[in-house]
């Protein structure tokens, strides 16, 4: 178990309101003219608490600012489309009115992809990019901006190819039914599954502490929460990664943990390196939430290359 205070202690929030609904964010540390603020962008299921470790050490360097993506943490939990669009438009409009000034954006799993967004499509609001296992499909890829876990949690086991079309075509009908959804909400909100499916994605198991998945469990009780997780199966599919990374303009670092069984850190590398050639990026021994699992090091890469890229 971890004991340290930045693993144990979140800096308390404040709530914005966005377009009619009440959006929680986290603010650390003082503004630094010759440096831009950064904004911490949680996954799927995740929220301002998992970047704790970061917030408790970065904001002695920058000013910091994270938040719970619309439908997530303590953020509201309205009936919406949920998309790559939608949360893209609530960190811009972030930025634009409570930052004030373009962001380093850093995002992991889905919200690296919403982050990408941002950078991509509303460049005025973006000062750089840095991507944690970030999600997103590329053109020749299947739709993947849906949460991976709810994937591995509901996907049938490999068959051969006839069988596996007749078993995903069953899946996916059934998990398109309202009462299949709300069952399946039932089940992984459960916090054994939660911490089951941490097992899965930590190589690091102390990491995996009651308090992370309390702050996992908790958003799910909320009302409306499971309307936020039964629009993963009818989230549009948003922009491919590869459109976007060719509309980037600003500095981008990617953040490998390499120990994603979600993700093929080394397969999916080469394809952002294909589209965006001057990135910069680091292969850590982590899983899925390299931030969370080895804070440290992910810490002082961060530094390091804002550090690089506002000089």
């Amino acid at each position: 178990m971890q004991t340290t205070t930045a693993a144990t202690t979140s800096v308390p929030g404040k709530y914005w309101q966005w377009r009619g609904h009440s959006i929680y964010y986290v603010k650390a540390g003082t503004p630094h003219p010759q440096r831009p603020p950064l904004l911490l962008v949680h996954g799927f299921g995740a929220s301002t608490d998992h970047w704790r470790k970061n917030i408790a050490e970065l904001q002695n360097d920058f000013q910091v600012f994270a938040i719970d993506l619309i439908g997530f943490g303590r953020s509201a939990k309205a009936k919406l489309q949920y998309s790559g669009d939608l949360w893209r438009d609530q960190l811009h409009d972030f930025i634009t009115e409570v930052i004030g000034q373009p962001a380093v954006l850093a995002g992991n799993s889905l919200g690296g992809y919403a982050s990408l967004c941002v950078a991509a499509q509303r460049p005025d609001a973006a000062a750089g990019l840095v991507l944690l296992n970030s999600a997103g499909p590329f053109s020749e890829e299947q739709p993947s901006v849906e949460s991976e876990s709810v994937q591995t949690e509901v996907q049938p086991p490999r068959q051969p190819d006839l069988w596996q079309k007749f078993f995903g075509d069953v899946t996916k009908w059934i998990f398109q039914q309202p009462w299949a959804r709300f069952l399946l909400f039932q089940y992984v909100r459960q916090p054994w599954v939660i911490r089951q499916t941490l097992e899965k994605v930590y190589l690091d198991k102390s990491a995996i502490t009651d308090q992370l998945v309390e702050d996992i469990y908790r958003p799910a009780c909320d009302p409306g929460a499971v309307d936020v997780f039964a629009s993963v199966f009818s989230t549009p599919q948003g922009e491919k990664v590869d459109i976007l990374l060719q509309q980037l303009t600003c500095p981008l670092l990617l953040l490998w943990g390499e120990g994603d069984p979600w993700m093929n850190a080394r397969g999916r590398s080469p394809k952002f390196r294909q589209y965006y050639p001057q990135l910069q990026e680091y292969f850590l021994k982590a899983g899925h939430c390299p931030h969370d699992e080895v804070p440290e090091q992910v810490n002082s890469l961060l530094r390091e290359w804002i550090l690089s890229i506002s000089a």
